[in-house]
């Protein structure tokens, strides 16, 4: 698993780990029942306390995303694909919210948006 923490981030590592664990249920990358690391490994792997990563698997089983059972792990929850279509929607949302408010501070216009939304989405 291929997770990349930055202290420099403001981000607490714990939501680092979710968000990003979060992403690759999201874009397909993890899929129903696949097995995620423990959490003393996802810990050492990451050199980081296994009281950090068990935050991040609290956050995501509370989001319903996976599913842990004592003596066996945690593993990728079914997935409702119209929840997650849902829950990608209100992350562009915020994301472009917050874009459109430092575009109306600055006074960059609708059209320069939209143009870089356009060249965003082909990359």
């Amino acid at each position: 698993m291929n997770i990349i923490i930055t202290n420099s981030a403001g981000v607490p590592i714990y939501e680092q780990i979710a968000d990003q664990i979060k992403a690759m249920i999201m874009n397909g990358k993890l899929k129903e029942g696949d097995a995620l690391p423990s959490m003393r490994n996802l810990a050492q792997d990451l050199r980081v306390s296994v009281i950090t990563t068990k935050r991040a698997y609290e956050i995501l089983e509370a989001e319903g995303l996976i599913e842990s059972f004592t003596g066996k792990g945690s593993f990728i929850a079914a997935q409702n694909p119209e929840l997650l279509r849902e829950q990608n929607l209100r992350e562009i949302e915020k994301h472009l919210t917050a874009a459109a408010d430092i575009a109306r501070r600055s006074g960059i216009t609708t059209e320069e948006i939209k143009e870089m939304i356009l060249l965003l989405l082909e990359e």
